[in-house]
């Protein structure tokens, strides 16, 4: 399943497709990278609450120090599950309505979502091997 960034709807890419993947609703072009997608406070609520996979939110902010240090490892984790995953970030600068909404008091935060519902939260950044083993832990 893959998330698309114009109108956030979700679609199914079979596993081995070949070309362009368009979305079903806007037929926009999809990423199917898997790579984080940046998101505002309205498409962060609606991917948590109708994602069929589970969604891993980054809570971070451009002046975060650790915040920067955690992308390339979001970035990685975030491929490696292309389909299997939806990672977001949302910036608390720009959208704080979700990370008050959630009691979240430093950032980064990283919170992962199974059926709408927080499976697993993580304050501070982990080492690559470490974050990805917590995804993995939370998300199968």
């Amino acid at each position: 399943m893959f998330r698309c960034s114009s109108c956030g709807a979700f679609n199914r890419v079979p596993s081995g497709h070949s070309g362009v993947a368009t979305c079903g609703r806007c037929k926009k072009d999809l990423d199917v990278s898997g790579a984080p997608q940046e998101v505002d406070a309205d498409g962060y609520t609606r991917a948590v609450a109708s994602s069929p996979v589970p969604v891993l939110v980054d809570f971070w902010a451009p002046w975060c120090g650790p915040c920067r240090m955690a992308a390339p490892i979001l970035d990685a984790v975030g491929r490696q599950q292309a389909g299997k995953l939806v990672v977001l970030k949302v910036n608390t600068d720009e959208h704080p309505q979700p990370s008050a909404q959630l009691g979240i008091r430093g950032i980064p935060t990283f919170v992962v979502f199974k059926g709408g519902r927080e499976a697993a939260r993580q304050s501070g950044v982990l080492p690559a091997p470490a974050m990805t083993q917590w995804v993995q832990a939370h998300t199968a």
